[in-house]
C-alpha cells in the first residue's frame, strides 16, 4: 500500500459524503428555490444580480477566474483518477 493511500481513501470518503449531501440540496435549488426566486424578481433585477456575481467572482479569482478554478478542479480530478467521465458511465 502506498503511503498516500489512507489520505486518498479519506478524501474519497469525504467527497462521497459531500455528494450525498449536495444532491438533494441541488435538486431543491433547481426545482423549488430558483423557480420561486425568478418569480419574485424582475428580469432586470435577475440580470443585475448576475452582473454583481460576475464582479465578485473577478474580485475573488481575478479575470477569467471561473475558468482558472475549473482548470484547477480538472487538474485535481486527474490526480485523483476521476477526470475521465466515461469510466462512470454505464456501458
Amino acid at each position: 500500500m502506498q503511503k498516500d493511500e489512507p489520505k486518498k481513501r479519506q478524501l474519497a470518503d469525504s467527497l462521497r459524503a459531500f455528494i450525498r449531501m449536495y444532491r438533494p440540496h441541488e435538486a431543491r435549488e433547481d426545482t423549488v428555490l430558483f423557480p420561486a426566486f425568478r418569480g419574485i424578481v424582475s428580469e432586470h433585477e435577475f440580470d443585475a444580480l448576475g452582473e454583481e456575481f460576475e464582479k465578485k467572482e473577478d474580485q475573488l479569482f481575478g479575470d477569467e477566474g471561473f475558468f482558472k478554478v475549473v482548470g484547477q478542479v480538472a487538474e485535481l480530478e486527474k490526480q485523483l483518477g476521476i477526470f475521465e467521465l466515461a469510466q462512470f458511465s454505464p456501458k
